[in-house]
């Protein structure tokens, strides 16, 4: 009969809050994905764009541009906010936690508000054109993803005021930043698409 080898892991922590946790590596490679899916959207949006004569399609409006530039200001700090909760995560501190945390949705709350108001002014909707779909598609997948971290941000920021902050909210809250920055990141190419996108290639119209 064959020794069956083991492997002596009781000196491994049971939570590793940092970069070496499977729960990090799980998130890293969810956003992977979900950087694949918007990578795809850009590429067949100017796809599209390149076999057209005319963009925006004749009725369509040039996106406005102040308000959505405007908007990464919020957007951007908040991964400020993200970063000393995760930080604060490390070292065990309440009070960082809930001040990064708190940090972070209200900004994101405030480049939410105004994605919003700019998403109302468009002058068409998914069922229009292609580039209604195009431009639908980028902001309602992103702003979906979007909603849900912010929900989940907001969750666990409870859980740190009412004291529950214990190792597995603690790694809640540094795996919660990678989402964050990816999705602060993965916005600004979707910017320059759904904003400069139809002045990048010239235009007829």
């Amino acid at each position: 009969m064959t020794d069956v080898q083991t492997i002596d892991v009781g000196h491994l922590k049971a939570y590793d809050i940092s970069n070496q946790d499977p729960l990090w590596w799980g998130q890293f490679m969810f956003v992977f994905i979900e950087g694949a899916m918007f990578a795809i959207l850009i590429a067949a949006y100017f796809y599209t764009r390149l076999r057209m004569d005319v963009w925006p399609p004749p009725g369509d409006q040039f996106p406005h541009k102040l308000l959505p530039t405007l908007e990464l200001i919020p957007l951007i700090l908040s991964c400020a906010g993200t970063y000393w909760a995760s930080e604060a995560a490390k070292k065990n501190s309440r009070g960082g936690m809930a001040g990064g945390l708190t940090l972070n949705i209200a900004l994101a709350a405030v480049a939410l508000w105004m994605r919003i108001v700019e998403w109302h002014s468009l002058n068409f909707n998914w069922m229009t054109d292609i580039q209604g779909s195009y431009v639908w598609a980028f902001l309602g997948l992103h702003t979906f993803d979007y909603i849900a971290d912010l929900a989940f941000t907001a969750v666990l920021l409870l859980l740190v005021l009412i004291g529950r902050c214990g190792p597995k909210q603690r790694l809640g809250v540094h795996v919660d930043s990678i989402v964050w920055y990816f999705l602060v990141a993965i916005w600004i190419p979707i910017y320059v698409v759904i904003y400069w996108g139809p002045i990048i290639v010239e235009t007829q119209q």
